[in-house]
This record gives C-alpha cells, sequence and structure tokens, in this order.
C-alpha cells in the first residue's frame, strides 16, 4: 500500500478569486454614501455640487458599484426626460453625477456602470442620451456618445446647466437592441 503524505491547503487568500465588486440599484439609504463618493469630484470640479436631499429624493436615478465591503465606488444616475413635442423629441435621458473611486479606474468599473445604464435606457425606450462633461469625455465617447448641440437635449435639462463650467454635450443616440448581438459590438 502506498500512502502520500496529505500536502496543506493553500492559504485562504490564495485559494479564492478575489470578489468582484456588484453592480445594482442604488437605495434612499444610499445617498449619505452617494455624497461621500461624489464629494472629491465636486472638489476637483468634474461635478456639480449636489445636496443631500437630491441623492437620497433620487437615489432610484442610480446605479452603482459596490464593493464586497459594502463601500460604493462608483456611480452614475439617469434622469428620464418626458417627449417634447414642440421640438419633435421623443423621451430621453440625461446621465448625471457619474464618478468612479479614484482607486477604481481603470479597472471596468465605469465601463461596466455604463454598459449597464446604456441597457436601462434601452429597457425604458429612451430615443437618446446625453451627458455634459468638463473632462475629455473618452469613455462616453468610446461608447457611441458624440458631441452634440445644445438644442437637441432636453430643455429643461439646457437651462440647468451652468455656462460658468463651460462643459461639453456629448449625446448618443439609442437603438433597439439587436437579438443576439452584445453592446459595444456593431
Amino acid at each position: 500500500m502506498i500512502t502520500a503524505t496529505p500536502r496543506p491547503a493553500p492559504p485562504l487568500s490564495h485559494a479564492l478569486p478575489a470578489a468582484t465588486p456588484s453592480l445594482r440599484p442604488a437605495r434612499r439609504e444610499d445617498a449619505t454614501a452617494l455624497a461621500a463618493l461624489s464629494r472629491p469630484f465636486v472638489h476637483s470640479g468634474a461635478l456639480r455640487e449636489r445636496p443631500l436631499s437630491l441623492y437620497t429624493a433620487h437615489a432610484a436615478d442610480f446605479l452603482v458599484v459596490e464593493a464586497p465591503d459594502g463601500t460604493l465606488e462608483g456611480c452614475v444616475g439617469l434622469r428620464v426626460h418626458l417627449a417634447d413635442p414642440e421640438h419633435d423629441q421623443g423621451p430621453a435621458g440625461v446621465l448625471y453625477n457619474f464618478c468612479v473611486a479614484r482607486h477604481r479606474q481603470g479597472c471596468g468599473a465605469g465601463a461596466r456602470l455604463l454598459h449597464a445604464v446604456l441597457a436601462r435606457a434601452r429597457a425604458q425606450s429612451l430615443g437618446a442620451l446625453f451627458t455634459a462633461t468638463t473632462g475629455g469625455g473618452g469613455l462616453f465617447l468610446r461608447h457611441g456618445f458624440a458631441p452634440a448641440s445644445a438644442r437637441l437635449a432636453p430643455t429643461a435639462w439646457v437651462k440647468s446647466l451652468d455656462p460658468r463650467r463651460n462643459a461639453r454635450i456629448l449625446a448618443r443616440v439609442m437603438c433597439p437592441p439587436v437579438p443576439g448581438v452584445r453592446e459595444g459590438s456593431r
């Protein structure tokens, strides 16, 4: 009879893959964490300051990336604007307060959020998505957004923009999903 000497089990940190942050809709109780996540971007001038009451009242607008420990690592809001027959525009969405914690940037968290919010916009049959950025907008441009005129965007949103921020408006026309074709592969 041959017997083998048992090997010690590898340490748990090597045995299990690192937990992946989850993506989920925000809840009202996330308002304080949303404000805290956004604060460094407000201080840098990348985001407009928003009151805690906005995060509380509009939590349903947001998708978040949540770390395994419950920390929010990214968020994006999607505000729906109803059709504007005066300007011959259908319902449109506005992406706002899009930010990813510095330590998660470059890891795909922003792309995951953007893919999820695009799916949400399609599910709501929005004809177009708009956003305003003071940065380069590279992530948006890589995902089908392009510079757009303010007159194409929802009027109420355009009026809410602060002209001193000199933000560029980007837009993406939404198409219905093609069965069997993944987003970004068209």
